[in-house]
């Protein structure tokens, strides 16, 4: 039979051991991370590399961390339905690779924190106040697309000397309206300044290019400048293929096309800034606020050349050129 005064030791005993237990299970809670994709398949390899950042900083999967993965299908108006569908889980930290997709992540919350692995202009396209006080909850890298345009423009000049027209191919509405105008003008004034007639080609996705390319053909394109939009990262290898079938130079924004077959690149590592936001989140998982968290501009710019790409075209590389080439692809 229980005394009064074992009962009153024991309900004092399970006073102490009941919150040393809810503390404990609390200690357990392993964070959770959304991962808001337009291309899930496509992005596998850039995934791979932000995984690759957490494992290094001593994150194991399923262990210390979990991740929700939304993928839009290529489709960019579902993004917002799957961004709330990350919201509504309650995830500590929130991945949105792209503009498209931050955007997205960024109009669904305004409490979770969002982490941009890469993005063309975070301050114009309205995602962040200033690049070192974001503001708000949403932080990350940006890979300075408008600025890119007029280098790989040059490096076109210089690899085909004579080359006097250029298409640059064009998706609307990939990005915000005032970066898409951004990048169109700062192409113009480069070609302005080296003599080349631009052709901007539209698509509006996979469906197009055939067309697209028959348009370059017809107008009598010289080369072909590839910009890092999402679609077309993603369909990189096509984007490869179909110019090496009409024998037309390109040059793209990520080295990825260029490891594909593609003849020249010239961008920051979208890989390195996908390893690069695994800190992001590991700050942000440890208390840090995006707020605080300056976004972070590439300091390293790759210039990949693919030279058995270039002896298929029937081109012969400047050695200039590829002394400056930070690879060269035998």
């Amino acid at each position: 039979m229980t005394t009064r005064r074992e009962f009153i030791g024991t309900l004092a005993g399970g006073l102490v051991i009941a919150p040393l237990a809810a503390e404990a299970q609390q200690a357990a809670k392993v964070p959770r991370i959304g991962w808001l994709a337009i291309n899930f398949a496509a992005g596998a390899q850039l995934r791979a590399a932000f995984l690759q950042g957490l494992s290094d900083l001593g994150y194991v999967e399923g262990r210390s961390f979990v991740i929700e993965y939304r993928d839009a299908e290529g489709k960019p108006e579902r993004l917002p339905a799957l961004a709330a569908e990350l919201v509504a889980l309650k995830v500590d930290a929130l991945v949105a690779p792209g503009t498209l997709a931050a955007l997205a992540a960024k109009r669904a919350t305004k409490t979770i924190p969002i982490v941009f692995p890469t993005v063309g202009d975070p301050v114009t396209d309205g995602l962040v106040t200033t690049l070192a006080r974001p503001g708000g909850n949403v932080t990350g890298l940006s890979n300075l697309s408008p600025e890119l345009v007029g280098k790989c423009l040059e490096l076109l000049h210089q690899a085909i000397p004579g080359v006097r027209r250029v298409a640059i191919l064009w998706q609307p509405g990939a990005v915000p309206e005032r970066t898409g105008k951004d990048i169109r003008k700062r192409a113009e004034v480069a070609g302005q300044a080296l003599g080349i007639r631009l052709q901007f080609v539209e698509v509006g996705g996979p469906a197009d290019f055939d067309r697209a390319f028959s348009d370059m053909t017809r107008a009598r394109a010289g080369a072909l400048i590839v910009h890092p939009f999402a679609m077309f990262i993603n369909e990189r290898k096509r984007l490869v293929d179909l110019p090496s079938k009409i024998r037309l130079p390109a040059v793209y924004g990520t080295r990825e096309s260029v490891d594909a077959g593609g003849l020249m690149s010239y961008g920051p590592n979208l890989a390195d800034s996908f390893r690069r936001a695994a800190t992001y989140v590991d700050k942000i998982l440890k208390g840090a606020k995006p707020a605080d968290l300056p976004v972070e501009q590439p300091t390293k710019f790759e210039l990949v050349i693919n030279l058995k790409t270039a002896k298929a075209l029937g081109l012969t590389i400047p050695p200039s050129l590829l002394a400056r080439a930070d690879e060269v692809i035998q």
